[in-house]
């Protein structure tokens, strides 16, 4: 399916209202929400049946939205082109996942018990338009009962997911290529306030 000013509409109203929407992403289809909104991102853990003592990862477009809940000022010069990367530049075969320590302005039920966050800039255009026009996190998480393998394209997501949500995008529905989860980075802060980056998931 293309991309619709249309689907793209009712899904953006879906997660203003806070409503929960199935969509595609930057690596596979996830379920998603405003992640300001703490009775959207319950449901999202009630459709996964996932225990809501695993954080969920979120989306973001930009470094200046990232600044709200993360500071930057000591991040290594190495992560920072990691994040956006230019096309020809990328370090990557997958889109990056960071998970950050100390997130803040984020509901708690986002949050590890450490009070880090796994947070990705997308770069995919439908959903990097959705975090732009939110002007918030969006909530991504695979498409998929917790514990049952992740969907890598819409024909193989569970019916039950697709009856659950509020809005299933059109866009992307007909894409069979194999997408694969994201790379994760977890950055660590030393001490004597060093920060450095270690691989989780290549």
């Amino acid at each position: 399916m293309r991309y619709t000013s249309d689907d793209f509409n009712v899904a953006l109203s879906t997660l203003r209202n806070g409503g929960v929407i199935l969509y595609p992403t930057d690596t596979i289809w996830g379920i998603g929400c405003d992640a300001t909104n703490e009775t959207a991102v319950r449901r999202v853990y009630d459709i996964k049946r996932r225990d809501d003592s695993k954080a969920l990862i979120l989306l973001l477009d930009s470094m200046e939205h990232l600044r709200k809940y993360v500071s930057l000022e000591r991040l290594p010069s190495t992560l920072t082109g990691y994040l956006q990367p230019r096309d020809d530049e990328k370090p990557f075969a997958k889109p990056v996942t960071v998970i950050y320590p100390d997130v803040q302005n984020l509901p708690l039920s986002l949050l590890a018990s450490d009070g880090s966050a796994a947070i990705r800039l997308t770069r995919e255009e439908f959903s990097h338009n959705l975090c732009a026009a939110l002007g918030s996190p969006l909530v991504s998480t695979s498409a998929n009962i917790s514990g049952k393998p992740a969907p890598q394209y819409f024909q193989q997501i569970d019916k039950k997911i697709i009856s659950a949500v509020d809005y299933v995008c059109r866009y992307r529905q007909d894409d069979t290529a194999l997408a694969l989860p994201s790379t994760i980075l977890r950055l660590s802060i030393a001490p004597k306030g060093d920060v450095a980056f270690s691989i989780i998931r290549q």
